[in-house]
């Protein structure tokens, strides 16, 4: 596993095509992050990848930065790893802002085991792609 600090988070190389990305305390994601992180996968990933987002710092996104996350060519699933109920809620404004886009997005408690869960669900999408 290799860390790779961006300016407002962590990206954690969990395998050759899965990431977990866990952005900085109290921040506000804006556009500009956003593409910070899409050129690092970019950079990174040649084949479809997967995303775990670690949500354990609280944090928010700017507007635009909802309408363009999680829109990388390669990304193929991404999970997302809460630990309070009100984290759901960006997630679900994402999901109805980006309803159109069908996003392959699955949500797990990070207090009931979910990363595992988030990671394991991660791979078998990975693998349905490879078929």
């Amino acid at each position: 596993m290799s860390l790779n600090k961006l300016s407002y988070a962590t990206v954690n190389m969990l395998d050759d095509n899965l990431a977990e990305v866990v952005v900085d305390e109290n921040i506000t994601v804006s556009l500009e992050m956003v593409e910070e992180l899409e050129a690092f996968f970019t950079k990174t990933f040649t084949e479809p990848f997967a995303l775990l987002v670690n949500k354990i710092n609280d944090y928010q996104y700017s507007f635009e930065a909802m309408t363009c996350m999680a829109s990388h060519e390669l990304l193929t699933a991404f999970a997302v790893i809460n630990y309070h109920d009100v984290q759901q809620d960006p997630i679900n404004q994402v999901l109805e802002l980006r309803a159109m886009d069908e996003l392959n997005i699955k949500v797990f408690s990070g207090l009931e085991l979910g990363w595992q869960e988030g990671k394991n669900w991660l791979i078998e999408q990975l693998n349905q792609v490879k078929k």
